[in-house]
Formats: C-alpha cells, sequence, structure tokens
C-alpha cells in the first residue's frame, strides 16, 4: 500500500524547513497523524496525539531536524517548562512531554500539542514519578524537573483549565 500525505515533509539548509510540516505515520502505533499547525497547536511536530511517541529528528533545537538518528522516543515523563521573568525570576510555565530515544538514550522535552488525548498525558505522571536514578539526575542536570502523581492536580489544570479539580471531585 503506498500512503500519499498532503503536506511532505522537505528538508533543507540546517536548521529549516521549508514551510511544510509534513503529516507522518506514527512509529509505535502506526496512526496517521496530521502536522498541521492549524490543528496541533504546534509548529514542528513529531509526537504522535494518541501514544505520544515521537522520532528522534531534532539534534540542537526544536525543529533544527539535523538528527542522524531517527529512531522512536517514547513518552517517560511531563515537566513544567521554566519560564523566565524579568523581574520576579522563573515562573511555572507551559507542561511538557520528556522523551527518551530508544537508541541512543537522548533525552528532550517537548510541547503537548492541541489535539493530543488528555488521557494519555495524565496517564504519564505515574512513568514519571519512577524515572530511574540516572534519567532524573541527566533531567535535573539538564533544568528539568520532572512531576510525579502529587502534582496531578496542577497537571488537570494545564490541560482542563481553573476549577477543573472541581470539577473532578463533584
Amino acid at each position: 500500500m503506498t500512503v500519499t500525505f498532503a503536506s511532505p515533509r522537505f528538508y533543507t539548509r540546517p536548521g529549516k524547513i521549508k514551510e511544510s510540516p509534513g503529516d507522518f505515520i506514527c512509529l509505535h502505533c502506526g496512526a496517521l497523524v496530521c502536522a498541521e499547525a492549524a490543528l496541533s497547536g504546534v509548529r514542528n511536530r513529531n509526537h504522535c496525539p494518541y501514544c505520544l511517541s515521537s522520532r528522534h529528528l531534532d539534534q540542537f533545537e526544536a525543529g533544527d531536524r539535523l538528527s542522524a538518528c531517527k529512531a522512536r522516543m517514547r513518552p517517560v515523563g511531563l515537566t513544567l517548562k521554566r519560564i523566565g521573568k524579568k523581574y520576579t525570576g522563573h515562573a511555572q510555565g507551559e507542561l511538557m512531554l520528556v522523551h527518551r530515544c530508544e537508541d541512543c538514550g537522548k533525552l528532550s522535552i517537548n510541547r503537548i500539542a492541541a489535539d493530543d488525548v488528555a488521557e494519555a498525558i495524565l496517564a504519564l505522571l505515574e512513568p514519571s514519578a519512577g524515572l530511574d536514578a540516572d534519567t532524573r539526575a541527566r533531567l535535573v542536570q539538564a533544568g528539568v524537573t520532572p512531576l510525579d502523581t502529587a502534582q496531578i492536580g496542577l497537571v488537570r489544570t494545564c490541560l482542563f483549565g481553573i476549577g477543573s479539580a472541581a470539577l473532578q471531585e463533584g
């Protein structure tokens, strides 16, 4: 069977992808993933909204597509992006996925997309809490603090908005 994508990926000079984000088939679950920014809310889509698996495409920064690895990246946890504030130091930022490459072991964080399945994101809290000491140390060294099950209220608020904890209880 031949699959034709509506917007194929075009790799150009280092650090740039020519105007087209490119739909793709998930390496893990086989789902067809639409990478249209209008639907997903992110410009550099490389993870599946259903199983949250990714592909090791970026080497130095999001969207550079310079990695030679191209292996599957498994979601291993959640974190909050730290935002620098001019007068108050760091503040809580957006909820992010933590991925680990199954081939080379590289750790990366990825933005959650608008069409990601919320239940799959919530299910990552347990693995995030159970990260091995080496992975946890590597994340902390990179300035990434993994979330755990104690922060489920915070994660629900990030996913569903203010007051979502009260809706879950009632």
